[in-house]
Order: C-alpha cells, then sequence, then structure tokens
C-alpha cells in the first residue's frame, strides 16, 4: 500500500470514528467509556496521520 493510500484509509477511518461518537452522543444510554474509547481512538489516528504527513530532513 502506497503513502497516500495508507493516508487516505486512516483519514477515512478518523471519519468513520468521529461520525460514530457523534451518533453516540445523540443516544443518553451510551456509556461514558465508549465514548471516551471512541475519543482516544480518533486520537491515535490523528496522531499517526500527523507523523506520516510531516516531511522527513535529511
Amino acid at each position: 500500500m502506497s503513502l497516500a493510500n495508507h493516508l487516505e484509509e486512516l483519514k477515512r477511518r478518523h471519519n468513520d470514528i468521529e461520525r460514530e461518537i457523534d451518533e453516540a452522543l445523540l443516544h443518553p444510554s451510551v456509556d461514558d467509556l465508549q465514548i471516551a474509547t471512541l475519543k482516544r481512538r480518533k486520537l491515535a489516528l490523528k496522531d499517526e496521520i500527523a507523523k506520516l504527513q510531516v516531511p522527513t530532513r535529511h
């Protein structure tokens, strides 16, 4: 998988998790722990995306 494809996949997963969080927040029966877990996964993806987007210096 090329770097560009990998980045696109990570961004897609990040957006999917964001939608899951938005949906979960609409339902008061959703556990706060579940929302926190989703937010941690989203942040981890954001960090991975940021690392891959930083140009390397030689």
